[in-house]
């Protein structure tokens, strides 16, 4: 058996991590299946989902964990961790408390989506907001 046919058909986690450490995952709604967010995880991150049994993820531009929902609010409940066949890939069934997983305001990251027939306009699939990110996102200077 190949070292790639191992980690195919083992029952243990292994994840691939990235040279940087990472790797992606997918969120997804538990319920309807939809597409919520993409992010990254490093090992850390990804003990604390599994210990905490909510959605921790590695931010690669502020090189920090980040627990999704913290500031918001809005927090992600872990229902299912897969794994995809060569274990370097992750999907998170989540159940979001408030609804929303989207830093803008919209339920989903995905809100846009190509135009049919365009090569690059951009048309909404959200029509409202779930929250206003002006408001719950304030800084203090």
């Amino acid at each position: 058996m190949s070292a790639g046919s191992e980690i195919e058909q083992s029952s243990r986690l292994e994840p691939r991590f990235d040279p940087a450490g990472t790797i992606p995952c997918i969120t997804v709604d538990a319920e309807t299946g939809e597409v919520l967010m993409v992010a990254y995880m490093n090992r850390e991150a990804l003990d604390r989902t599994i210990a905490t049994g909510l959605a921790t993820y590695y931010s690669r531009s502020r090189g920090k964990l980040w627990v999704k929902g913290e500031e918001s609010g809005f927090v992600q409940q872990v229902r299912e961790i897969r794994v995809d066949c060569d274990q370097d890939c992750l999907l998170l069934k989540v159940s979001v408390k408030g609804g929303a997983s989207c830093h803008v305001g919209y339920r989903s990251c995905f809100y846009r989506r190509l135009k049919p027939g365009s090569a690059e306009e951009l048309e909404f699939t959200e029509s409202q907001k779930v929250f206003d990110p002006e408001k719950v996102y304030r800084r203090s200077s």
